[in-house]
């Protein structure tokens, strides 16, 4: 458990092998019975006590046997490799999840991850345009993703969806696109056109570091 103060805010991407819309934030089992996929975040701005963590971007690969809050995840993390230390070991703090509260992003993976694949020290390629949907992630040897719009079967017009979530736990809204995905390191997937969302976030030792009304007044005036 650590009383130090932190806080990080910037970029979400997230991609999984479920349909668009991602079924968990439905209270839906998983499309396939399974999920797995990339989770990877640039931390725009943020800090661990004294330690400044801002520039960093953090990639995890995962799999889940069943519905996420079933538990038995496996987990790989990806960090800069470029990163100091000092900026490792507080960011290895923050995602255990000791001490934080219940039902906050870091604490519910601790629980539901139950087998930790060794973490990868290695160049991140993180591209991300949220208003576009747009975005990609590479890591060599490890994962690769890219998202574009969901199209229109009939039309091939671009779809949108947006997701927004008054109570949510990782971030408040986000927007619905359809995401490729690869894992070739521990923890290996294939598959295209599935659930890929893009969002903003700040997270801190309370868990959503904003309330819903804060969030939507800080978009309006971005």
């Amino acid at each position: 458990m650590t009383d130090t103060p932190w806080r990080i805010e910037g970029k979400m991407l997230e991609y999984c092998s479920c349909d668009f819309g991602c079924p968990c934030e439905s209270q839906v089992p998983p499309s396939r019975g399974h999920c797995d996929g990339v989770f990877g975040i640039t931390i725009d701005k943020g800090h661990f006590g004294d330690v400044d963590l801002s520039g960093l971007k953090i990639v995890a690969t995962f799999f889940f046997p069943r519905a996420i809050h079933h538990g038995g995840g496996h987990m790989q993390p990806i960090f800069d490799e470029h990163s100091s230390e000092d900026q490792r070991n507080a960011l290895f703090t923050i995602m255990g999840g000791e001490g934080q509260p219940v039902g906050t992003i870091f604490q519910v993976f601790s629980v539901i991850v139950e087998h930790h694949h060794d973490p990868v020290f290695a160049k991140i390629d993180f591209e991300w345009d949220k208003e576009k949907r747009t975005a990609r992630i590479n890591i060599p040897g490890v994962a690769q993703a890219t998202t574009v719009p969901i199209r229109n079967p009939v039309t091939d017009e671009e779809h949108h969806i947006r997701l927004v979530l008054p109570e949510g736990w990782m971030f408040y809204e986000a927007e619905g696109a359809s995401g490729t995905a690869k894992g070739i390191g521990d923890i290996k997937f294939d598959f295209s056109q599935r659930h890929s969302s893009l969002a903003y976030y700040a997270w801190d030792n309370n868990g959503m570091a904003e309330t819903f009304e804060e969030f939507k007044q800080s978009s309006a005036a971005a």
